[in-house]
């Protein structure tokens, strides 16, 4: 999803307008007076923070352009439904709202099928989390959504995963200093043993080039299946450095091998 362009939607982000506290308690009382000129003000000085919460989603395929329209229904409902009297900032009012209704979106349009009754009863159990939580300020458990929503636990389990978008084995779940690990990284292949690469590939010669802690992280993580972060536990060093270590080693005997 391209979220680092300036114009989405027709709308330059990089000329987006701030608004203070003050300006926007003003813009409030204006449209508590009717004023649908404030309304709008006040819509164009927030779509910034619209940009902030759909960058939440960046894994997800969809259109940013349509992410971003959709925030904006959850900012404008944020602001119809904003009560001054609670002494809450509007951000912390309308990022809920705008999460949510972005939220809903991605799996009404979740290009899995699921049907109608299951999606009903993982909306109802969806809901019966967010109250709970705001209730009594902590995650409630599986039992007790399905306990609150009157459904099996076992049924809302298989609602909820039903209606979870999938992730790519390519979704980054680190980043830093260069060394992205990739969900594949973490995926152990316990089929994958020495004896089915080695019959027909001749690898030997290559791996016999690199170093010992090289040659060591080949076995591990192609031959015998094993993760990175189980690798770096092994030969104590860092993920990170298992992570340069393998792409090194990979590259050498790519070189050597072509």
């Amino acid at each position: 999803m391209a979220l680092n362009k300036v114009v989405i939607c027709g709308v330059n982000t990089a000329k987006l307008p701030l608004l203070t506290n003050d300006e926007k308690n003003e813009l409030f009382i204006r449209i508590e007076q009717g004023d649908a000129a404030a309304r709008e003000q006040l819509i164009e000085g927030n779509l910034r923070l619209v940009l902030s919460v759909i960058q939440r989603f960046s894994s997800s395929v969809e259109n940013a352009d349509d992410l971003f329209q959709v925030g904006c229904i959850g900012l404008m409902k944020a602001i119809d439904n904003f009560d001054r009297s609670l002494n809450v900032k509007f951000s912390t009012y309308a990022v809920p709202m705008i999460i949510g209704e972005c939220r809903r979106y991605l799996r009404d349009n979740n290009s899995i099928r699921v049907s109608r009754s299951l999606r009903d009863i993982a909306y109802k159990a969806i809901y019966a989390k967010e109250r709970i939580m705001r209730e009594e300020d902590r995650e409630p458990t599986i039992d007790e959504v399905a306990k609150d929503i009157e459904m099996e636990k076992e049924m809302v389990v298989m609602a909820l995963d039903a209606i979870a978008t999938p992730a790519s084995l390519y979704d980054p779940v680190y980043q830093e200093g260069g060394d992205t690990i990739y969900i594949m990284d973490q995926i152990s292949d316990k089929k994958n043993k020495e004896e089915h690469w080695v019959e027909n590939i001749s690898l030997q010669d290559a791996m016999g080039r690199l170093s010992e802690r090289e040659y060591n992280i080949i076995r591990l993580r192609f031959f015998e299946g094993k993760t990175q972060t189980e690798v770096a536990d092994e030969i104590s060093i860092s993920q990170a450095q298992v992570s340069r270590l393998e792409k090194s080693a990979l590259k050498s005997m790519k070189s050597y091998l072509m």
